[in-house]
């Protein structure tokens, strides 16, 4: 950081910035005018420019900003690098470029595609950034097998009911998936507009996303009774307090995750 006057960098032979913290150094920069440098004159230096810098951080910078701030400026440029599956730009793409430029013109970020799947997003504002991420993410979405999702009953058959789990996702709760116990007609336990817990079950052979109801509500029961049988309350710390004493004799407690916690 010493190069703000004439005498070092116009007058002198050499200017000789260097940036960093009380810690260390990050950068060196200089222009020189001489024949060479001798180690006396770099170390002389580094200990000029060490002064310089713990000055201007003290009476500076720190009194402004102690530490990073959690998130960047909302009027920073903000950017967002996401990967796909190669395979899934045409979609992302559309045809003659009409989804990602309805993503564009939309968020109003800008976005470039590698042809590996890497995704650059890039605007004034955070927002644009997440809105366009989103869109993406809606088009690559694939769901994983065994996970709940909560979605909407977008349409009914006398087979089963389509319920969208993403944004232009649906797939097919059957008939005999609704519920727990037998149903005659689709209408008795769901109508368009129905918002409901379903299970991710398969992707068949012809790509059609079956779900079930039935199943995602005995993994949710299932839940709820172990969360009801699971210490809570004065019975927790009793039973904490218990274990405690019991592996107090061996001086450590040691977790599920097998590390050491004091006592």
């Amino acid at each position: 950081f010493i190069d703000i006057q004439g005498v070092e960098d116009f007058h002198g032979e050499m200017d000789f910035k260097v940036a960093g913290t009380k810690k260390g150094i990050t950068a060196i920069q200089m222009d020189l005018k001489n024949d060479g440098l001798t180690m006396a004159i770099i170390k002389n230096a580094l200990e000029i420019t060490y002064d310089a810098r713990v000055q201007i951080l003290d009476q500076i910078m720190l009194p402004c900003i102690s530490e990073p701030r959690a998130e960047v400026s909302q009027y920073a440029p903000k950017m967002i690098t996401m990967h796909i599956d190669p395979e899934r730009i045409r979609e992302v793409i559309g045809k003659g470029g009409s989804v990602i430029q309805k993503i564009v013109a939309d968020t109003g970020a800008k976005v470039d595609i590698d042809d590996d799947g890497t995704i650059h997003i890039a605007s004034a504002n955070a927002a644009a950034c997440d809105a366009a991420k989103k869109c993406i993410d809606d088009i690559v979405f694939v769901p994983e097998v065994g996970k709940l999702y909560y979605g909407r009953v977008v349409r009914l058959m006398q087979f089963g009911a389509f319920v969208e789990i993403a944004p232009g996702k649906d797939g097919l709760v059957h008939i005999s998936k609704l519920d727990r116990k037998r149903v005659e007609k689709v209408e008795d336990v769901v109508t368009v507009g129905d918002m409901i817990w379903v299970k991710f079950m398969e992707i068949d052979e012809k790509g059609r996303w079956n779900l079930s109801r039935k199943d995602a509500l005995i993994e949710i029961e299932a839940q709820q009774a172990a969360a009801k049988a699971a210490p809570t309350g004065a019975a927790f710390f009793s039973l904490s307090a218990k274990l405690a004493a019991w592996y107090a004799g061996c001086g450590k407690v040691e977790s599920v995750t097998g590390r050491k916690l004091a006592l």
